[in-house]
């Protein structure tokens, strides 16, 4: 599809806002940076100099008329960086109550569709001479990971290749397998493996299809089947509370070396202790099918090739927050995924948005429009994890200290959360209504603690290995 037509996918994001009037579904991030901030004239310059790296960045969504054919990228022709970069000042001391009360409001308003759908906050005032900058953007222009480039090009350590297109990776992958089929095509033994493997790709084809169709029917039961109900997923109003959790990468490996899980196992974990920390504080009891998560699956190059189109699709486990013990929590989180993924629910997914863009885009536009405007009752929450970068970022000679996420809720969804890593922290960034989670920052609050629990647990475990390895006893 061409870079200047929005995917089925990314236009789907329109067609969701349109359905849901509460809704604004803009992902950012809120980068808190040290020093004193640049005056408005050199953060404008500079942005401008670097918007030739952010694809749309001066472009806006035209649509036509009947959903006749797919929305397309055109050249804004009003184009003012101004109106997208914009400043504010905390009220004194500038702590994060404050800050975080903020963004929410500001994730809660809705870009305006009759220009390029992104804006830049400088926010000044923020305690310890810091100070901070809040980049949002609506989701048909990107997914988290394509979010995250678009962020890092913003900074100084950002080149022209920020954003990758994958030709670079594609083109040394075809001549690697060029070299590789001259030299199977020399050798008499090779060619007999060639013939023998020609003769198994359709077996495999034929099985990839079935388990991919058999993982798209599971997706679709998924769907249709609703979570026990409960206060976390009902109507929402407009307006938007937002908070932070963080835990250390380093110690998040300690946890996941000692029980063979991954960092998002942790990170899941973690957010079901929240969600029945917040459930047993409101008098509800926490069931096996309370809380259904969806959790977007990147299908983004290895390389980290591709667009910034929106390339992702999705798995639908549900959390345990009928499970108490923190460790369990995190084993049956493991398992579960691990079970998700063995069901080939993600490739299914992918398979439907990509035979999509083949459809006529009208009655895939209407499609999507009628589901979104159903009141769904599967979906309780999103929990979506974007590795972030490594390296020290810093915006205009200024360090970035922490990044934290931003993910929007609609469609009934009262909370979502996104992750996010950046140096040795992970950030949940946690949005909720504002009118159904006053709770909100327990939730984070619980989050941290069980990232606590699970890490002294951990460090028992690894005691107890090495004790038992000084006394020449097997590991249990």
């Amino acid at each position: 599809m061409a870079d200047d037509n929005l995917t089925p996918l990314d236009a789907g994001f329109l067609e969701a806002e349109d359905s849901d009037p509460h809704a604004s579904l803009t992902i950012g991030a809120i980068a808190i940076i040290a020093g004193p901030p640049p005056n408005q004239i050199e953060f404008l310059e500079s942005v401008a100099q670097r918007l030739s790296m952010l694809p749309h960045a001066r472009q806006r969504v035209r649509t036509l008329p009947l959903d006749l054919g797919s929305p397309t990228w055109e050249d804004d022709p009003l184009f003012d960086i101004g109106h997208h970069i914009r400043r504010v000042a905390l009220p004194h001391p500038g702590e994060a109550d404050a800050l975080f009360g903020f963004v929410g409001r500001v994730m809660g308003h809705r870009l305006d569709r009759d220009r390029p759908l992104w804006e830049c906050w400088v926010i000044e005032g923020l305690a310890n001479d810091r100070w901070a900058v809040l980049a949002k953007m609506h989701h048909c222009m990107a997914d988290g990971i394509a979010g995250a480039r678009l962020f890092e090009a913003l900074c100084d350590e950002a080149t022209s290749d920020s954003v990758d297109t994958g030709a670079p990776h594609a083109e040394q992958e075809s001549r690697g397998r060029l070299s590789r089929t001259r030299a199977v095509l020399s050798s008499p033994s090779e060619q007999l493996d060639l013939v023998a493997a020609a003769f198994e790709v359709p077996r495999r084809v034929a099985v990839k299809g079935l388990d991919t169709a058999r993982g798209f029917a599971r997706l679709v039961s998924e769907i249709f089947t609703p979570a026990s109900p409960t206060s976390l997923i009902g109507p929402i109003g407009k307006q938007r509370r937002y908070r932070a959790a963080r835990i250390s990468m380093s110690e998040t490996r300690e946890i996941c070396d000692a029980y063979g899980v991954t960092v998002n196992d942790v990170a899941l974990a973690a957010i079901t202790s929240g969600f029945r920390h917040i459930l047993l504080k409101r008098g509800e009891r926490p069931r096996p099918h309370t809380v259904r998560t969806l959790v977007p699956v990147s299908v983004r190059p290895a390389r980290g090739g591709g667009t910034t189109h929106n390339e992702m699709s999705l798995m639908l486990p549900y959390l345990p927050v009928d499970v108490a013990d923190n460790v369990q929590q995190l084993m049956t989180v493991h398992r579960r995924l691990a079970t998700h993924k063995a069901g080939k629910e993600s490739e299914g997914g992918h398979a439907f948005t990509t035979l999509a863009q083949y459809g006529p885009f009208m009655a895939i536009a209407w499609a999507v429009r009628l589901a979104t405007r159903l009141p769904q009752h599967s979906v309780v929450t999103i929990a979506t994890n974007v590795p972030g970068p490594k390296r020290i970022l810093h915006v205009m000679g200024r360090e970035i200290l922490e990044i934290n996420p931003c993910v929007p809720i609609a469609l009934r969804l009262r909370i979502g959360i996104a992750i996010l890593s950046y140096r040795d922290n992970v950030s949940f960034g946690i949005t909720g209504d504002f009118d159904t989670t006053p709770d909100i920052t327990d939730f984070a609050d619980a989050i941290e603690r069980a990232a606590a629990n699970l890490l002294s647990a951990a460090r028992r475990v690894e005691t107890e290995a090495a004790l038992r390895a000084q006394q020449g006893k097997p590991a249990s």
